[in-house]
């Protein structure tokens, strides 16, 4: 009996309750709404079950692992990510026109998706040396060890993961100390960039017009999203079906179950990258601010942690795991609504998908060990 009451008092110290209660109301809510995404695909919903049983374990047995732990693991997994990217690179396997997956032998890996953990883990544990004594050169090397897997990422191409690997080293970057000031330049670019691109929309999304930086298909992605009835049938469907599916679903939405755009399988991707699509046209207006506030509050309690964290490791990596769910709550979002390009980022533990989950469940893991641990000095 002793036995088993220290077994559950350590079950229970791992979790931090607040974040669990916001996690299992997701479990509940994207459980749901995968049942009427699938329509007659019960399979589909069994697996997605299983994902979260896994995601959820996964994230309870790195709860149990210290930050003084994980900061030993940084480096090694930073490395062996990197060497799993280059495998890919020169070994991987090819399917649907990108070469994302390395076969082992005895599993086949994406080794992209664990940058999304490594990458800032690496950059935290870096700053975490340089605590107190931060200069230039520092910031340059963050730079250089966020740029190899990004650069390797983008090369195969994976644009979506790319961009959630660079949002959540840069967060780390910026929470160590970047000047905003620095940043004022990029803006400026950026924002030149997309005005000219606006302005020359017809010249540069004629077909021949070689973007150089892009391959053809995201440079279609773009230009879709500019105008999406140029091409209605064809690149700009998706857009197109689930802005209609959207804004069908009015102010209360069409009923669970009901969506008309969802079940005469006019959503394409519906259990995955726009299942945003499915839950506003049957919930409308009312239910997706809802989800967003849910989002909101696990965004608010991630930084919480992290603002309570006793050590510069914990802080940056902490914070820069919950940015990473706000950029695939904005990146998904965006691409649902028609606002951003589609670029295949899934929608945090509502996307069909046992990767994402387990990858969540991880960084939920972390940000659980950080705040149990918050006593502790690195």
């Amino acid at each position: 009996m002793k036995r088993l009451g220290a077994l559950l008092a350590r079950i229970f110290l791992a979790f931090d309750w607040p974040l669990l209660v916001i996690l299992a109301l997701f479990a509940a809510l994207g459980l749901t709404v995968m049942h009427s995404a699938v329509g007659s695909t019960d399979w589909r919903f069994a697996e997605q079950s299983r994902n979260f049983a896994i995601a959820f374990a996964a994230m309870w047995v790195v709860a149990l692992v210290p930050p003084r732990r994980l900061m030993q693991l940084a480096l090694p997994f930073y490395v062996v990510g990197v060497v799993l990217l280059l495998g890919v690179e020169f070994f991987g396997e090819t399917s649907k026109g990108a070469t994302r997956w390395l076969d082992l032998g005895v599993t086949r890996i994406q080794p992209s998706e664990m940058m999304k953990i490594a990458v800032p883990m690496m950059l935290a544990w870096y700053f975490q040396r340089h605590e107190g004594d931060v200069r230039i050169r520092d910031f340059l090397a963050a730079a250089a060890m966020l740029a190899a897997p990004f650069g390797l990422i983008v090369l195969q191409p994976d644009l979506g993961t790319a961009l959630l690997v660079f949002g959540a080293g840069f967060f780390v970057i910026y929470f160590a100390g970047l000047s905003f000031k620095l940043l004022v330049p990029l803006t400026v670019i950026g924002v030149a960039g997309i005005g000219t691109l606006i302005y020359y929309e017809n010249s540069l999304c004629q077909a021949g017009v070689d973007w150089v930086v892009l391959h053809e298909y995201q440079k279609q992605r773009v230009c879709t999203l500019l105008n999406p009835s140029s091409d209605p049938l064809g690149k700009g469907f998706h857009t197109i079906q689930s802005m209609i599916a959207v804004g069908s679903g009015g102010l209360y939405g069409k009923g669970y179950m009901q969506g008309t755009q969802t079940h005469l399988d006019f959503i394409p991707e519906r259990t995955t990258d726009f299942i945003f699509a499915v839950y506003a046209e049957e919930f409308g207006l009312y239910g997706g601010v809802a989800m967003l506030v849910l989002y909101g509050l696990l965004i608010a309690r991630g930084l919480t942690i992290a603002m309570r964290a006793s050590s510069q490791f914990g802080r940056l990596l902490a914070g820069a795991l919950t940015m990473m769910v706000f950029i695939y709550v904005f990146v998904n979002v965006g691409m649902v609504t028609g606002i951003l390009p589609v670029v295949g980022v899934p929608l945090p533990f509502m996307s069909y998908g046992g990767t994402a989950l387990f990858t969540m469940g991880i960084a939920c893991g972390i940000l659980m060990s950080v705040s149990r641990h918050r006593g502790e000095q690195a």
